[in-house]
């Protein structure tokens, strides 16, 4: 039978693919966009400068800067190194989609993706700082357009299951003329596999839009589902599932992060099922595609696991930087 062999969390913010001098410059992005506290609620970015008060300089310095731009770079070509030697056949994607493929005219709570292929396309150049753009280009081919395997008979078994579960799941086989796939899903197929062509099954939760995010125990109760689905696979298929995203952002959470990874470490599904939803909002929401690698690799065993609070900006702004690798 087939079988899960490796479970993967790691954040994928533009941060990783910028260099430590800019990210500083993040900074004009975060002022003029709308935030939320550490509690859920809407705040605006002078408010969460206020509260983070002179202490966050010592945070943001260029030496630290270097130092966590550095840890998290070696954490991201480790990763890119166990999915080398993990010698998988195919890679199941937990991501999100920012409205780059679905809108509100059709914004499924789940879905998995069964064609042939997926398609990856070059990032047009738009208005804004060129730095900005360099970072997020980086998710998607620089020259063409290029389609990526995908495992579509799995995903095709992966839905029957769930549906015979009672889990009433959105698919797709093609993506709209002129789209590709989403910062989520290229992250790992440009900086982590570096373009290899294994096969992967997208697997896109709604975790950013209301009014249709799916809980965190239904996304914990989606993996386990999946790794069910996956054992009585016909064939000896080695498959791992990655989540993409996450954790906490664009307000730094380090209370937050560190419940979601000692909860992580300590397979409490309870916990993890129980995390307050008004915190899984904005960009923390991204937190939901863990829940559902957890649910999927709650067999494995963690190997590593590790956090870098990724500050950017004096009002504590930046991306929780979690890596972590179950075998």
């Amino acid at each position: 039978m087939a079988k899960i062999v490796l479970g993967i969390g790691t954040s994928h913010t533009p941060m990783l693919n910028a260099p430590a001098s800019d990210w500083l410059r993040f900074i004009e992005r975060d002022q003029p966009r709308p935030h939320l506290d550490q509690q859920g609620n809407p705040v605006t970015y002078e408010e969460l400068a206020r509260r983070a008060g002179p202490a966050m300089a010592a945070q943001i310095t260029p030496e630290r800067i270097a130092a966590r731009h550095a840890a998290a770079m070696k954490h991201v070509e480790h990763i890119s190194a166990v999915l080398c030697e993990a010698q998988i056949d195919t890679l199941i994607i937990v991501g999100d989609d920012q409205k780059e493929l679905f809108g509100t005219d059709n914004q499924p709570s789940v879905l998995l993706y069964h064609g042939d292929s997926i398609r990856n396309v070059p990032l047009p150049r738009r208005a804004g700082p060129e730095w900005a753009w360099r970072a997020s280009a980086r998710y998607y081919e620089a020259d063409a357009p290029r389609d990526y395997p995908v495992d579509a008979a799995l995903s095709l078994h992966l839905i029957k299951r769930l549906i015979e579960r009672e889990f009433d799941i959105a698919c797709a086989d093609h993506l709209p003329d002129g789209l590709g796939e989403g910062h989520a899903f290229g992250f790992v197929h440009t900086c982590l596999l570096k373009r290899a062509p294994l096969p992967v099954v997208p697997v896109f939760l709604n975790t950013y839009y209301p009014p249709n995010q799916p809980t965190p125990a239904r996304c914990y109760r989606v993996g386990e589902v999946i790794a069910q689905a996956v054992a009585d696979y016909p064939g000896d298929a080695r498959v791992g599932v990655i989540a993409s995203g996450g954790l906490s952002h664009f307000t730094i959470d380090e209370d937050l992060d560190g419940r979601v990874m000692q909860a992580l470490r300590d397979k409490d599904r309870s916990a993890l099922e129980g995390l307050a939803v008004k915190q899984l909002n904005g960009g923390n929401s991204e937190i939901r595609n863990w829940l559902c690698m957890a649910g999927a690799s709650a067999h494995l065993d963690l190997q590593s696991m590790d956090y870098i609070p990724g500050y950017r900006t004096p009002a504590g702004t930046g991306t929780g930087l979690c890596f972590a690798v179950w075998k």
